[in-house]
């Protein structure tokens, strides 16, 4: 309560900035205040009758208090009402709830000087609409961080949307509103009403640390209870670290989840692909999925690249607890799962966070340093603690309240470089006058070292295209602390080679040799992502040559090299069966090719495969490593051979050689040398007619014979099927 004592009334400047929306201190009027005989209680409540001042701890009667203005202002004196509740009488009805107003601060100084500085990590549990109880008041704490506004009030159903009920307390310095609103439960809509500094009424913004919001088109934010969510993963988590090392064995399904499956045309729900995608992945041997963004975002053709609610998984499949029991059955399922984040950008809808308190608080102001032309979003301020400290406690969220093993972070290399895909003079250069965003290179390194400290067995992945140096190495060594980095070179260079006419592939033999130049460099992933299906670049065996029976040949044949080649492997849905079109994110997989026997042969290969590089260490365990990586044939560029040698180490005794035919013409007594001597078993062959091949190959297997070549003593004189790739391993 104020000190000095209080009128029933408050001074007309105080009663004309209620009135009208203005007024930016709304403790200074309302709630209890000291008077001159008790305490005077000043309530607004528009279009109610009569409200009374009910005390909870005594047996005095209800006190009435006085209209002062007749659009809903009401006051009066009470002698020491303690506790107490308002009964506020409208046309129909009687409300009786707690005064907002009579609540004192709630953040406390720890949590204001953390958001102040940019270190607080739990802003889900913070900021946003938390439900929880108050002096035993059942309620919801909003808080938001707008530090330039005159005025921030919550709005929603609960007061008819008015701005002038529910404005909040400002906390300085940090710059954050809050306010605690009894009895509002989980499942209220709500959204922020804020006063611009220059008294504009902004459009109403959704929460910028919102857990939940509407299903779009609507905008408005809903409050959540994440505690009412349980897990029982706990196996998983106890092993976790084990299964996402460099030397772990790492095989990802990447899915756009509205277009994987669609029930009757309509949209999936999270308990569907808890049903359905769940048993589909563990069938199909992959270790992960990885999700494109599912934090909520406005515009679905965006495939959720373009996120507004970077706390809160979109509506569009279910709510919170539906998305938690689905990473939970994947847990239960051993899956793994990863999450697209994109602290890259976001989108300038109205009630976003584009100038979300009348300044540029997230964006930059300047547009070369601001917008990204090529998606027309605007770009985080990243030289600003308070939006650093707001993208990583969304990173930290995702982990902490949905289990998350792993983020694979979207348009690094746009985040790396001013000048990306700009023009001269439309970026601005740093402070030292070179083209590196030093303020996007600290952010990544302070977030990579928060999560190896805190959250040491979940993975940090990079989509970054450059030649960036040390993208996987730790920060504290000068690199930028990604776990993995996606190999877009190698994607590039080997689909187009695989794109290339068979009669002019030993031309371009260096596509699927150069990417073993730097394949140690980094730890990579190897993508074949929804980015290479989509915008006229067809599908994968859309990119394939010649007649049908080749171009499922050579597809096999790619996939069967890339699942052998150093790197994690990743795949997009709808490859494992080889479709044919390109993704449409507003249908299915084209689950009805598996009624014909070459998209049936290609998914089983795809099962094959994943099988065998799980179950081999000679396929995974060096990934990283070039003690587990031998050329053997590589400059075969007139046959367009590839043949090399897969090890765990050097006492592996059990290396996998991998011989590649990349031309329809089959060849017979190619010999190729081989470390031990004794018999070679056929692990894999990608011609075989349970794959839809032409089932040529060595009748599941050859001995060595003592004819030195390729510098080891024993050789293997093979069958090479045509447009195939043959895994070989002693027995």
């Amino acid at each position: 309560m104020s000190r000095t004592p209080h009128d029933i009334a408050p001074d007309d400047g105080a009663l004309e900035a209620l009135l009208h929306g203005r007024l930016g201190d709304p403790f200074s009027v309302l709630g209890p205040h000291r008077g001159k005989k008790g305490t005077v209680i000043r309530t607004f409540q528009p279009g109610a009758t009569a409200v009374e001042v009910h005390p909870l701890e005594k047996d005095e009667s209800n006190a009435t208090l006085q209209p002062i203005h007749a659009s809903g202002v009401f006051g009066g004196e009470v002698v020491d009402p303690g506790r107490y509740v308002l009964r506020v009488q409208w046309p129909e009805t009687v409300q009786e709830t707690e005064d907002p107003y009579s609540f004192g601060t709630l953040l406390g100084d720890v949590d204001l000087h953390l958001i102040n500085e940019g270190t607080h990590r739990h802003l889900g549990d913070t900021l946003g609409a938390q439900v929880m109880e108050l002096g035993g008041v059942p309620g919801v704490r909003f808080a938001v961080w707008a530090p330039n506004a005159r005025r921030v009030s919550v709005v929603g159903d609960f007061n008819n949307w008015d701005g002038r009920r529910h404005a909040m307390r400002l906390r300085h310095p940090a710059g954050v509103w809050e306010l605690f609103i009894p009895r509002l439960r989980a499942g209220t809509i709500y959204k922020y009403e804020i006063v611009a500094p220059s008294g504009e009424v902004l459009p109403l913004k959704a929460d910028p640390v919102a857990l939940r919001a509407e299903l779009p088109p609507a905008t408005a934010s809903v409050v959540a209870d994440l505690s009412q969510i349980s897990w029982t993963d706990a196996e998983w988590e106890a092993g976790r670290a084990q299964r996402q090392t460099a030397a772990a064995p790492i095989s990802i399904y990447e899915v756009h989840a509205g277009s994987w499956f669609r029930p009757d045309g309509g949209l999936v729900t999270w308990n569907d692909l808890s049903e359905r995608l769940v048993p589909y992945v563990k069938d199909m041997g992959f270790t992960h999925i990885e999700l494109l963004p599912v934090m909520e975002h406005p515009f679905s053709g965006s495939w959720g690249y373009q996120p507004i609610g970077l706390f809160a998984p979109t509506s569009r499949f279910g709510s919170c607890e539906d998305f938690a029991r689905f990473v939970d059955a994947c847990h239960q399922a051993e899956i793994g799962v990863i999450l697209d984040w994109v602290p890259a950008h976001f989108p300038s809808d109205a009630h976003g966070l584009a100038d979300f308190d009348g300044t540029h608080l997230y964006e930059h102001q300047d547009p070369r340093e601001g917008f990204h032309h090529d998606w027309n979003t605007l770009i985080f301020n990243f030289g600003r603690r308070e939006v650093r400290g707001y993208l990583i406690a969304s990173a930290l969220h995702w982990l902490r309240a949905y289990h998350i093993d792993a983020l694979r972070v979207d348009a690094v290399a746009s985040m790396l470089y001013r000048d990306y895909s700009r023009k001269p003079g439309e970026w601005v250069p740093n402070v030292y006058g070179g083209r590196e965003n030093l303020e996007a290179v600290q952010f990544v390194r302070e977030l990579s070292a928060i999560m190896r400290q805190d959250f040491p067995d979940r993975l940090l992945i990079a989509e970054e295209s450059t030649a960036w140096p040390g993208v996987t190495r730790p920060a504290e060594e000068g690199g930028l602390g990604f776990h993995f980095k996606w190999n877009m070179g190698w994607m590039n260079d080997s689909l187009r080679y695989m794109s290339r006419d068979p009669a002019f592939r030993s031309w371009h033999h260096d596509d699927m040799t150069f990417g073993l130049i730097y394949a140690f460099s980094e730890r990579f992933i190897l993508p074949l992502s929804h980015d290479e299906v989509v915008h006229g670049k067809h599908s994968i065996l859309g990119r394939m040559p010649g007649d049908d029976w080749q171009r499922f040949a050579n597809m096999r044949a790619y996939l069967a090299f890339m699942w052998s080649h150093p790197g994690k492997k990743l795949i997009f849905m709808g490859t494992e069966i080889a479709e044919p079109f390109e993704w449409n994110h507003d249908a299915q997989v084209n689950w009805w090719l598996l009624d014909h026997t070459p998209h049936r042969g290609m998914q089983r290969l795809t099962r094959d495969l994943n099988r065998l590089y799980v179950s081999e260490p000679a396929l995974h365990r060096l990934d990283a490593d070039p003690a587990g990586f031998r050329w053997i044939v590589g400059d075969d560029r007139g046959q367009s051979v590839f043949a090399y040698l897969r090890s765990a180490g050097e006492d592996d005794a059990k290396p996998m050689l991998v011989v590649c035919n990349m031309t329809p013409v089959p060849r017979t007594g190619y010999r190729i040398g081989v470390p031990p001597g004794g018999r070679w078993r056929e692990r894999l062959n990608s011609d075989a007619e349970v794959y839809g091949g032409s089932n040529l190959g060595n009748g599941g297997g050859i001995t060595a014979e003592p004819h030195p070549i390729h510098g080891f003593e024993q050789s293997l004189a093979l069958t090479l099927p045509p447009l195939a790739t043959v895994w070989l391993q002693p027995e």
